[in-house]
């Protein structure tokens, strides 16, 4: 990992500090830096695994983690990302053919797991990789000697991106990636003081793995959750006066509904965001929840990184709500046309970044569909728009977009004027066919707001007529998927099925 050498000095430093707090568990700075050089010299004694076919250059050691948000995610990962060990984590909550798929094909030397009957343990043991799970350890953690490697340029980390196809793309990082992003990011969200740190997200995915990272970087504190409970959640934030929130809008949404009947959370200073869009509904009930805190909010991409980065509440200058920011240190951001050339400001088109953080590329399912470099930089395929003050606004991905009427309609454009209605909490559009339209646009949402003409209404004083959603549903309770989002699929699938788990409004 690219931390090791902070690590270090904070366990000399502040050993007894907390490091990880999970579920009430907690692992000081010391303890963490001493179990994980244990762990290292395990999996240095290990054998090579002779099925891997992956190159991967200067990687000795291949550790895969299928923990979960598990009290050991921690030194299991400082130790698996020390030089020359390279680390893929991998979402336990994944549907098993899946995660089968990933251990084959990533034939890691050691599967670490939380549960020995869980389906990536019995995984692993029928492809024949050793497999360990973490708090039954077959090897002494009190073993002190030894020290973990200083940290050097190579593969340190491979993700995997939660696309809606079967096989998840797998990205690689360098340790100087984020290095040179950990570094930025201390100033940028000003860590310098260590601050305490929530964020109740899945650690195999980009958000809270990272927001782990940063903390024990910066020599804070990192709280989460084994599992995600909107109202454990309000309690911790509370009773331990976290002064760092980092979540996904969905998760936030929930901690306010949570917190609905109990005192403002003062001590919170700062609420950062990222996964979708916040709304002006979310917003304001954040200002209600957390009184004192700066809301802030990014845009990016696990194979990107940063690309954005905006302040709505507590900042010099509150961003406009409907942008993502401007661009993030470092980062160049263009709006490119078919042809890859600039189309200038206020003017629709893929959004380009050239930064030095972006991801050295996949190991496996790179269609060219997404994440590409080209001369002009590197895109996601997502699409947006650029106005004279550099202020971005994401208008959603090129996969996404609707025809219906002969016209391109996007649906994050619709979903944003959406959620700016009073008593609508969420929102999810998308096209179904249509004998006349082509795609008839169609809207699933949830909260008080359940008369279609008023949503209809409210609609065209944002869009344009051929942008109004055509149907509506009301929805009770949102399919979430492991990190927190929206499972859209599901949702389109009840609204085609009628089993019951979306109802249509009708005036």
């Amino acid at each position: 990992m690219p931390i090791h050498a902070q690590l270090l000095r904070h366990a000399t430093e502040r050993p007894d500090k907390p490091a990880l707090v999970i579920d009430g568990r907690c692992l000081s700075h010391g303890e963490l830096c001493l179990r994980a050089k244990a762990i290292y010299r395990f999996f240095q004694e290990l054998p090579h695994s002779t099925r891997r076919t992956l190159d991967l250059p200067g990687v000795e050691k291949l550790v895969a983690l299928s923990l979960g948000n598990h009290i050991g995610f921690a030194e299991y990962f400082v130790a698996a990302t020390a030089l020359p060990n390279a680390c893929a984590v991998i979402d336990p909550m994944m549907p098993p053919q899946r995660i089968e798929r990933i251990v084959e094909r990533l034939a890691p030397d050691v599967l670490v797991v939380d549960d020995d009957a869980s389906p990536s343990a019995e995984i692993g043991r029928r492809l024949g990789i050793a497999v360990v799970v973490a708090g039954a350890e077959p090897f002494d953690l009190t073993e002190t000697e030894g020290d973990l490697p200083d940290d050097a340029e190579g593969i340190f980390l491979i993700g995997f991106t939660s696309g809606t196809t079967a096989e998840p793309k797998a990205y690689y990082r360098s340790r100087q990636q984020w290095r040179r992003s950990l570094d930025r990011g201390r100033v940028v969200f000003e860590l310098e003081d260590a601050p305490s740190t929530m964020c109740p997200g899945a650690l195999a995915h980009g958000l809270a793995l990272y927001a782990m990272v940063e903390a024990l970087d910066a020599g804070g504190t990192f709280h989460s959750v084994r599992k995600w409970d909107a109202a454990a959640v309000a309690h911790i934030l509370s009773a331990e006066k976290i002064e760092r929130l980092v979540a996904v809008p969905t998760h936030l949404a929930g901690i306010a509904r949570a917190c609905a009947a109990e005192p403002a959370l003062t001590s919170l200073r700062d609420v950062l965001t990222a996964g979708a869009k916040l709304d002006v509904n979310g917003v304001d009930s954040m200002r209600r929840l957390f009184p004192n805190a700066r809301i802030r909010e990014y845009y990016g991409a696990s194979e990107i990184g940063f690309m954005t980065v905006s302040t709505l509440v507590g900042g010099a200058l509150d961003f406009p709500i409907d942008r993502v920011g401007q661009a993030y240190p470092g980062v160049e951001i263009s709006i490119r046309g078919p042809d890859e050339k600039d189309v200038g400001t206020d003017v629709p088109g893929t959004i380009f970044v050239r930064s030095d953080l972006i991801a050295d590329g996949y190991l496996w399912g790179d269609d060219g569909q997404a994440f590409r470099v080209t001369p002009a930089g590197a895109t996601v395929g997502d699409l947006g728009e650029i106005d004279a003050k550099g202020m971005l606004r994401v208008i959603g991905r090129a996969g996404g977009m609707m025809i219906s009427g002969g016209n391109n309609v996007y649906p994050a454009e619709v979903e944003s004027a959406l959620k700016t209605c009073p008593g609508l909490e969420e929102a999810v559009v998308f096209g179904l066919p249509d004998v006349y339209y082509g795609q008839r646009i169609v809207a699933v949402v949830s909260g008080e707001a359940t008369n279609p003409k008023i949503l209809a209404e409210h609609c065209a004083t944002k869009l344009a007529r051929f942008k109004i959603p055509r149907q509506f549903y009301h929805i009770a309770s949102w399919p979430m998927t492991s990190s927190g989002k929206i499972a859209r699929g599901e949702v389109e699938a009840s609204v085609i099925s009628g089993d019951g788990l979306v109802l249509r409004l009708s005036a």
